[in-house]
């Protein structure tokens, strides 16, 4: 957690903000058009002027946060910040929360101006590569929004799947390898395969030359999914099994057990950054790879996991969207070109007027 000076004169303050996606957003769980996220800004009151701000990015349905009491949470949390600053414990399973009171705390030590995790990446000198991301749609649609993505430069694709008829997911996949053989294709089935017909469909998608899939079976089934880790022909990639086990036994058990060749690490629903953090270390002890992805977070969210993200080099493509996902996202220095994205020191963020309790 950062240092900050006479913390115990901290205020702090919350809103909800509800963003709005440019097409309905699917995935083999849910429908989405609209999603809500909180912020949370910290300032000194000698010194209003100069504010930190954080993004808690609630994710219903996915976030360890329980729903019932979440915004008396927040507000406990803005009544007394310098409290839970000392002690991240006290938030208990409010994940999201955390990674909001963490980014707001580094962006004011940092002089309130975006600033969480300083790196070159911070200061404009370097770029992270990203994969570009598919969404579910119908077969056509799907298609298109593949062309795109190759159109527009990206060597890493990750798809989303679990959600049409297999067979059309297949006819994908050869269209793809079709125009791009070389392109690097990852999958994410968001856990929509049935246990017993999880190793018959990798078979099938390894023809394709995936490098990874995601949760191919539902979280919680440790031995199952062990099983298919071991016998997969494609490497899984562990994404919602992480959820809830932060600073706990569970972290290193889960990883003994399952043995994944990679784990997905999305901070908002994962501990915060000291969260992640200890998954990193956990899985670099064990041989796992990891790479970082973004849980619909504006670019509030984005900017902080991009920025530590930036602390953690990785030769791997990173899944942190690109701030286009939002009608309303909040205007900011994140730059895309091509598979690329940078920041641009020199543009100061833009925040509108939000609804502040």
């Amino acid at each position: 957690m950062p240092r900050l000076d006479s913390t115990a004169q901290l205020c702090a303050r919350w809103c909800r903000h509800t963003l709005h996606f440019r097409f309905t957003a699917i995935t083999s769980r849910e429908r989405m058009t609209r999603k809500d996220t909180y912020y949370i800004q910290l300032f000194d009151p000698s010194r209003p002027e100069v504010t930190g701000l954080g993004e808690a990015a609630l994710f219903p349905g996915l976030s360890p946060d329980p729903l019932d009491g979440y915004e008396e949470m927040m507000q406990r949390v803005c009544a007394d910040p310098a409290r839970f600053l000392a002690d991240t414990s006290l938030l208990g399973p409010y994940s999201s929360i955390r990674m909001g009171l963490e980014t707001a705390a580094a962006d004011l030590a940092n002089g309130g101006c975006g600033l969480i995790h300083p790196s070159p990446w911070s200061r404009g000198e370097t770029s992270i590569r990203i994969n570009g991301l598919v969404w579910m749609g119908d077969k056509e649609t799907m298609a298109s929004r593949i062309d795109s993505k190759l159109s527009e430069g990206f060597t890493c694709i990750k798809i989303k799947i679990g959600g049409i008829d297999f067979g059309h997911e297949l006819d994908l996949l050869r269209h793809i390898r079709s125009l791009a053989p070389s392109v690097e294709l990852r999958l994410d089935a968001n856990g929509a395969f049935p246990p017993g017909q999880a190793l018959e469909r990798l078979e099938a998608l390894s023809h394709f030359d995936i490098h990874s899939i995601e949760q191919p079976i539902a979280a919680g089934q440790w031995d199952e999914m062990a099983r298919i880790c071991r016998l997969s022909p494609i490497p899984i990639a562990l994404d919602e099994e992480l959820i809830g086990l932060d600073n706990t036994p569970g972290q290193g058990a889960m990883l003994d057990t399952v043995r994944p060749a990679y784990i997905i690490l999305k901070p908002t629903l994962c501990g915060g950054f000291a969260g992640a953090d200890r998954w990193i270390n956990l899985a670099r002890e064990r041989g796992i790879g990891w790479w970082a992805t973004s849980a619909l977070e504006s670019n509030v969210g984005l900017n902080a996991i991009a920025q530590w993200v930036a602390t953690h080099p990785s030769s791997l493509p990173q899944g942190l969207g690109t701030g286009q996902l939002f009608t309303d996202n909040i205007p900011s220095p994140l730059r895309l070109v091509a598979d690329r994205l940078s920041l641009d020191p020199d543009t100061a963020w833009d925040i509108p007027q939000l609804p502040w309790k």
